[in-house]
């Protein structure tokens, strides 16, 4: 290459490779700092999350019931948890009836409730604080307190249905009332979460597309299906996949409330994984239970994620 003779070009060209010089090392410097503050985190999630995970399929493989050491058992857990296992079917059909039941009606009662407060009308704080308090109590404390509720005798469920001349069931005694006194109950104490979200974003839409909408003669529920629904779509998406991802863990709530009870009508994954694992003392049929939770909790997430395309609606694509 033939060199510059103009010594100012030359001196020129130097100048100019300092501050891209500088510019990078800024850059690396960012980047390290950015990587120190993420770095509880990242230990944090590979510690808490991927090692148990991996641990877990591991786990799936061997046969340990706890009085002796782990013996290597290949796919027999799969077998028999697919092939053998009677009760297994029924679980998995209770916790997809759960987890669609609950979910719907979750999204259902936090969005109605959302759409009545983020009117910001006097009063509603308070409406805003006493529907989301129920996130706030332990679900153990919840559920001991719907236990109460649902009894048969003294009761207060029913003791209000007794007071308008109804008689009401054994709600959590009885097979067709069980799985429907549970969701309701679940239903109570965490659709504040949703509910909130669903506020913040309701109160995010432009006011402006309401305004157009009623003077093109719009009703309430006209400016709700064709305005606040495709607006709020992809905060709706959010509370819908974060939803059906902890209902598939559902554990506590059952395991006071029902203990999987009357029979197995209430059994689902979350239990069903417990009494294996720390009841039966089958630590690795337990650990299977959990890698199946966890590819149907995987696959209704990609189902999720590939259907948002049809009906999440982003402001970008305008």
């Amino acid at each position: 290459m033939e060199k510059s003779s103009n010594p100012a070009v030359a001196v020129a060209k130097v100048a100019g490779t300092i501050p891209a010089a500088r510019a990078h090392r800024r850059r690396r410097s960012d980047a390290g700092v950015a990587f120190l503050f993420l770095l509880p985190n990242i230990l944090g999630f590979v510690l808490f999350s991927v090692v148990p995970i991996v641990a877990t399929f591991a786990l799936s493989l061997f046969d340990w019931p706890l009085i002796r050491p782990p013996s290597f058992a290949g796919l027999a857990n799969y077998i028999t948890l697919f092939t053998k296992d009677t009760v297994f079917g029924q679980v998995v059909l209770n916790t997809l009836y759960y987890v669609a039941v609950y979910v719907a009606l979750n999204l259902i009662v936090s969005l109605t409730f959302a759409s009545w407060i983020a009117k910001n009308a006097r009063g509603y704080a308070l409406f805003r604080a006493a529907l989301f308090i129920s996130t706030m109590v332990p679900p153990v404390a919840i559920a001991l307190i719907w236990q109460w509720i649902y009894n048969p005798v003294f009761g207060l469920l029913n003791a209000v249905l007794a007071a308008i001349g109804i008689q009401g069931p054994n709600w959590t005694g009885n097979t067709n009332w069980g799985m429907i006194s549970l969701i309701l109950m679940s239903v109570w104490e965490l659709f504040g979460y949703n509910m909130f979200i669903f506020i913040a974003g309701i109160q995010g839409i432009p006011e402006q597309l309401y305004e157009a909408a009623r003077l093109d003669g719009a009703g309430r529920w006209q400016k709700f299906w064709y305005i606040t629904l495709p607006m709020l779509s992809p905060i709706i998406f959010f509370g819908t996949t974060l939803t059906l991802i902890t209902s598939f863990q559902t554990f506590d709530q059952v395991f006071v409330l029902t203990n999987g009870g009357p029979g197995n009508a209430t059994t689902i994954l979350g239990l069903y994984i417990y009494n294996n694992a720390f009841r039966f003392f089958r630590m690795g049929y337990g650990a299977t239970v959990s890698v199946v939770m966890f590819a149907m909790i995987l696959a209704v997430t990609l189902i999720q994620f590939a259907l948002q395309r049809k009906w999440v609606y982003y402001e970008t694509e305008r």
